[in-house]
Formats: C-alpha cells, sequence, structure tokens
C-alpha cells in the first residue's frame, strides 16, 4: 500500500507514524514544503530569543525517517491533486501517486488589510525561515512593532525584549489575549508582563504602514503614531487549502473532515491546522497531532474516531505562567469562582456550569491544574473549590 503525506509537520508525522504502526509493510511518502527536518514551530519562540539553536528545534533527523522506512522529499511543494488518477502534481513537475493520501499543510499567517503593510521591514512568523528572517532584521534595529496582541504575539515581542529590543505589542482589542482571557484576567497579565519590559498599546486600529523621510512605524485610526524599526504581524493563522480549491469538499474556514479525518473524496484524508472539525478550527499542536494520529491510523484500515480536543493555551513567557481552557465566560454568563493578588500577578478563576467545571483561567499558579484539565476535558462535577482556587482572595460570582 503507497501512502502519500503532504505536510511534514506534527499531524503529518503523527499520521506516518500511525501508518507504520498499523501496517508494517507500508510504503510511505512525506512532501515536505520546507527544507528542515520536522522541527518544534512551538520553539521558534526560544530561536529567536537566543536560547536555542537551529539544531535545538529538531525533533526528528535524517536518520529518524530512514529507521522508520520513511521517504521524505524535503523542498517540494505540491500543487494539485488527482483524485482520479490518485496523483499529486508537485512545483517542480514531479508526480507522486498514491493509494491514500494525508493532507497535512497546516495554515499561514493571517495578514490585516492594512494600508503599506507589504513593506520588507514587515514580517510574519510561522516556519524557521520566518524566524531566520526576523532574527537576521532585528541585528539593525532598536525598537519593534508588534501587531496582535495574543499568545504567539506576546511570546514574540517578549523573546526580543530578552535581546535588548524595546517592544511595543498593539492590539485591536481594549485587552490582551481576548480569546483566552477575560478583562479583568487581561489586566493582571499586561501589570505582570509590563515589568518584564513590555509596552502596549490596547483598544488599537492600525490604518496604515508609514515609512517615510520622516518616520517609520504603523499610524493608528485614532491619530497615534507609533515608531518601530521593524513589524512583525501577529495575527492568527489562515488554513492552507489550496490543495482542495477545485475539489469537491465542504469548506467552512477550513476543510471540513468527518471524525475519521475523512475529506469526502475517497481515500483523501485530512489533519491539522488546515481542518475544520464538527464546526472547529482548533489551530493548535495538540489537535493536530491527536488529528494525525487518527487519520493514519484510518489510513491504514482502523476506523478510530476524533472526538476533539479540550482547547488550551499555555504561554510560554519565563516567570509567568499562564494556561486557559474552555469556556473562560468573559460576558459573565455562568457563576464563576475568583481569585485575585494583583500585587504577585495572580488570577485564578474556574468557571462553572451547573456544578460542572467547564473552564478556568490559571495567570501567576497553574496549582491544580491537572484535575482541573481533567474535570474540563471529562465534564465532571468541579475538584475541591477550596483547594483548586488556593487560599487568596477567593469570590464567588
Amino acid at each position: 500500500m503507497r501512502y502519500l503525506i503532504v505536510g511534514n509537520g506534527v499531524a503529518g508525522i503523527s499520521g506516518a507514524l500511525a501508518i507504520r504502526k498499523h501496517d508494517a509493510d507500508a510504503d510511505i511518502t512525506i512532501l515536505a514544503a520546507e527544507p528542515f527536518p520536522f522541527y518544534s514551530r512551538i520553539r521558534l519562540i526560544d530561536y529567536l530569543a537566543g536560547s536555542a539553536s537551529e539544531s535545538d528545534l529538531v525533533i526528528f533527523r535524517p536518520q529518524w525517517y530512514e529507521n522508520n522506512r520513511i521517504t521524505v522529499h524535503p523542498g517540494v511543494v505540491a500543487t494539485r491533486i488527482d483524485p482520479d488518477a490518485h496523483t499529486v502534481v508537485c512545483a517542480d513537475g514531479t508526480t507522486y501517486s498514491y493509494d491514500r493520501l494525508l493532507v497535512a499543510t497546516g495554515g499561514i499567517p493571517a495578514v490585516p488589510a492594512v494600508t503599506g503593510i507589504r513593506q520588507d521591514f514587515v514580517f510574519t512568523l510561522r516556519s524557521l525561515a520566518d524566524a531566520q528572517r526576523i532574527k537576521q532584521f532585528a541585528q539593525q534595529c532598536e525598537s519593534v512593532l508588534v501587531m496582535g496582541g495574543g499568545v504567539l504575539g506576546i511570546e514574540t515581542a517578549h523573546a526580543l525584549v530578552r535581546t535588548g529590543k524595546q517592544v511595543t505589542v498593539i492590539e485591536f482589542f481594549p485587552r490582551l489575549l481576548p480569546r483566552q482571557m477575560d478583562r479583568d484576567g487581561a489586566a493582571v497579565l499586561q501589570m505582570a508582563l509590563e515589568r518584564l519590559g513590555l509596552r502596549f498599546a490596547l483598544d488599537a486600529k492600525a490604518e496604515a504602514v508609514v515609512c517615510d523621510r520622516d518616520r517609520k512605524g504603523i499610524a493608528l485610526s485614532d491619530g497615534r503614531f507609533i515608531a518601530g524599526d521593524m513589524i512583525i504581524i501577529s495575527a492568527g493563522i489562515t488554513p492552507q487549502t489550496a490543495l482542495f480549491d477545485t475539489l469537491p469538499v465542504a469548506k467552512g474556514r477550513g476543510i471540513q473532515v468527518n471524525d475519521h479525518m475523512e475529506t469526502g473524496i475517497a481515500d483523501i484524508y485530512a489533519a491539522g491546522d488546515l481542518v475544520e472539525h464538527r464546526n472547529v478550527v482548533y489551530g493548535i499542536w495538540a489537535a493536530a497531532e491527536k488529528q494525525g494520529k487518527v487519520a493514519g491510523a484510518n489510513m491504514a484500515g482502523s476506523r478510530e474516531r476524533y472526538e476533539g480536543t479540550l482547547p488550551s493555551t499555555i504561554l510560554k513567557v519565563a516567570g509567568i505562567d499562564l494556561l486557559s481552557a474552555g469556556d473562560i465566560d468573559a460576558d459573565q454568563r455562568l457563576r464563576s469562582v475568583v481569585e485575585v493578588d494583583r500585587e504577585h500577578g495572580i488570577y485564578r478563576k474556574l468557571v462553572l456550569e451547573g456544578d460542572t467545571l467547564v473552564g478556568c483561567i490559571l495567570c501567576g499558579s497553574t496549582e491544580g491544574k491537572k484535575e482541573i484539565l481533567a474535570a474540563i476535558q471529562g465534564k465532571q462535577p468541579a475538584p475541591d473549590i477550596q483547594r483548586t482556587a488556593s487560599s487568596g482572595n477567593t469570590d464567588a460570582s
């Protein structure tokens, strides 16, 4: 059986491992758009900060592919699928045949429609090549602007602060991490980040990227101008679905798949950041890994099901522990138990629907996180509130 995988990220690699587990004689080929072996995107931040080398990022080196009898073609970009012929055509003119195909092309950085944004001092961060370009350009810069106050934006900003840059995060919403934090929690987090040297412009809509004789930076719609030598866009990702543009598949925000990771076209599966499962595009490592595993197993003859992944976020900033998961109840529809200690940067919130724990924000202290996450994932009664919420200034609302 010939298995072809388009994508050498976590979904593609997990798929390959699952195929090999279920089919010892499988002929497995991976088409990798990037020239690098499988590496950790999560650790690109460490690379920017100077605490990890390119080699440190690599998870599986070339010998691993050989040991697992997986053929990988680095730097090969797939451009078209012919489901009738069971082939994939690539940009270099090569054609690869398959019996079963897994598409795991991931996502591409979203770029907001801002006047002047396509300039040589404006960057996005998604790949190792992106990180290399940012690191090189930053050497000649003193000030950096990061567009987007989400997880990646904050982590990128902190990484560059660690290298001695003056960094300002520009966020459209009036608070940081608008998807993962409520208003009060975001305020506590912002104070902690400011103590680490980060600067913020919130409730800020970018109107234009400016580069002229007198100034360089971002003009905001309210008249403010924020100067910066370079700009990094962190506005989320868009599922990379181009391979399916001419194929009869269901599309929402991503390529819609069923619980078996099937696309609806015979012998074609999809997993990772390009897919939409039960109306959700996860865009997180854990979901891509699990989806790839299910897809690979089913390609090799199993009938496993993907039931979803608990949406959770961990902020990787030294000195700040943050975990956000499930329903954070930003609009205060549900009952919450909250502990706040602004002086020490602590904000802990447990969200309950009836007696069931449905979400949490743990900022500054992640004590009890395993029990809390297990309760949310299993839709179980909440753990002991007094124990998990700790013993600070706790309020029920």
